[in-house]
């Protein structure tokens, strides 16, 4: 399972595939972190450094965390993809195809001037969580959604 939790300032991705219960997460920043709640990360309850401090301490690598930059990542279904906003320009999309058991991910681009900011992986993990929770596979033809699932 892939979810992504957002906020103003930040994005925390966590892969359940990657997940060890080592509860670093839950010991460093136990009012974001919490099993008995659904979901279990509520980023509004705690400080952005904190839960980045957290985050970074996660030692299978579930959880990653990236700043937002102020660019809105949405899910379009109509047109089969996401897309990442700043302001009112689309600076990236990730594209994908659907059937019924299966999302399959063919495209992934960010435009240059917005590269290395985790922008890209906020494209591919808002199809992730639509897979989830439609009980879809992913197959990732796109080579770097297919490293994102990695």
């Amino acid at each position: 399972m892939y979810r992504l939790y957002e906020n103003k300032e930040i994005s925390v991705f966590w892969n359940s595939n990657k997940c060890r219960h080592a509860k670093k997460c839950v010991t460093g920043c136990p009012k974001v972190f919490d099993f008995t709640r659904k979901p279990w990360i509520d980023l509004s309850m705690g400080e952005t450094q904190k839960i980045w401090q957290t985050v970074k301490r996660c030692p299978s690598g579930a959880l990653d965390i990236v700043y937002n930059h102020d660019v809105t990542v949405i899910l379009d279904k109509d047109n089969k993809r996401s897309t990442a906003v700043d302001k009112d320009q689309i600076i990236g999309q990730c594209n994908y195809s659907d059937n019924d058991d299966a999302i399959n991910i063919y495209h992934t681009e960010v435009i240059p001037e917005y590269g290395g900011k985790g922008i890209a992986k906020r494209l591919v993990y808002k199809v992730m969580e639509e897979a989830d929770r439609a009980c879809k596979k992913i197959n990732p033809t796109c080579s770097y959604a297919a490293k994102v699932l990695g």
